[in-house]
């Protein structure tokens, strides 16, 4: 389920861009990131422009084979770098790949590192790549996180996709398998009303939007059901039911972080 326009995510990732530009302006780029381990400020904005310029390359080359994502991952600590500068990569790459989405249109057959194969996928990934990551940068420095609730809410439609592909699920890691019987969990955003069925009782994942019994049900509000799914700090998250599970569908579903 893509919900959103190709255009508000090529927005939405200029617009998170300039938030998180914002968050770390005055800020020592030395600082550690908890939602990141080991990495710093600085690191962590050189990942997500990273992340922009990769995407952007794939659609503007309107690539057919895998493009390298040397630039996502090759982000070392460098001493003394300055936000302002940092900062100002950082909200041109932004723009850059959201002009070369929207010049690209949504239905161009391009590589993508998911299902898709279009550039409504970079969009989509990119806007909550980005949103993601300025909740990082706010755990960082202390701020306040809100997320708008039809883009947080995408997010998680997001991450359920990626969890029915076979990559999740079909070879089986060690320790109790992820499909069987009786495998469900539920998602309650309590502050929305909105609700995540997944179905594990079949040959494949299955989800939808429904509010059903499970094995396990996960309640909190949006924002932070979404940063859970992304492990990060979601204090206001209850587990209800079969806690195992859930952890085992949050390694599963979460190779693609790896």
């Amino acid at each position: 389920m893509t919900a959103l326009s190709l255009d508000r995510y090529a927005a939405e990732i200029v617009a998170q861009t300039e938030r998180l530009r914002d968050l770390v302006r005055h800020t020592d780029l030395d600082a550690p990131v908890p939602g990141c381990p080991g990495w710093n400020l600085g690191q962590l904005l050189r990942h997500v422009n990273g992340t922009h310029r990769w995407a952007q390359g794939a659609v503007g080359s309107r690539a057919t084979e895998p493009v390298s994502d040397e630039l996502v991952n090759d982000v070392p600590r460098i001493a003394g770098e300055d936000a302002e500068a940092l900062g100002v990569r950082l909200g041109e790459g932004a723009a850059r790949l959201a002009e070369t989405l929207r010049a690209a249109g949504p239905d161009l057959p391009v590589w993508t590192p998911g299902p898709g194969g279009t550039p409504m996928f970079w969009a989509r990934r990119m806007a909550h790549e980005t949103a993601v990551h300025r909740a990082d940068a706010a755990l960082a420095v202390g701020a306040e996180y809100t997320l708008d609730e039809e883009l947080a809410a995408d997010a998680l439609d997001e991450w359920m996709d990626f969890g029915t592909v076979p990559e999740a699920y079909a070879s089986e890691q060690s320790g109790p398998p992820l499909l069987g019987p009786a495998r469900t969990l539920r998602f309650h955003a309590v502050d929305t009303g909105a609700r995540w069925l997944v179905d594990l009782t079949g040959s494949a994942p299955v989800w939808r939007r429904a509010d059903e019994g499970a094995a396990v049900t996960v309640r909190g509000p949006l924002t932070e059901l979404l940063l859970l799914l992304y492990r990060r700090p979601a204090p206001g998250v209850e587990v209800l039911g079969d806690g195992a599970l859930l952890e085992r569908w949050l390694t599963r579903t979460g190779f693609w972080l790896q």
